[in-house]
């Protein structure tokens, strides 16, 4: 049994690290920065998004308390 599963072992482990060479090798070696790059412009484009819907969030409210305080004080009168 022992035998059986140490051959699976090395048989799995083997195509593994055939997969991995050949996927490795398919890439050039000025293409391998090219996932972080586009992952870094991805995160600032979310966080240049984020300020602004944040900016635009704190402006709306902003307007809408000011419109809210003159109608109470109009009650209050």
């Amino acid at each position: 049994m022992n035998d059986k599963l140490l051959q699976a072992y090395i048989w799995q482990r083997t195509a593994r690290d055939a997969t991995v060479h050949a996927l490795a090798a398919r890439i050039s070696p000025d293409e391998r920065g090219e996932g972080v790059i586009s992952a870094a412009i991805a995160v600032l484009v979310m966080a240049f998004l984020g300020a602004l819907m944040w900016a635009g969030f704190k402006l709306t409210l902003g307007h809408a308390q000011s419109h809210v305080d003159t109608q109470v004080d109009q009650i209050g009168k």
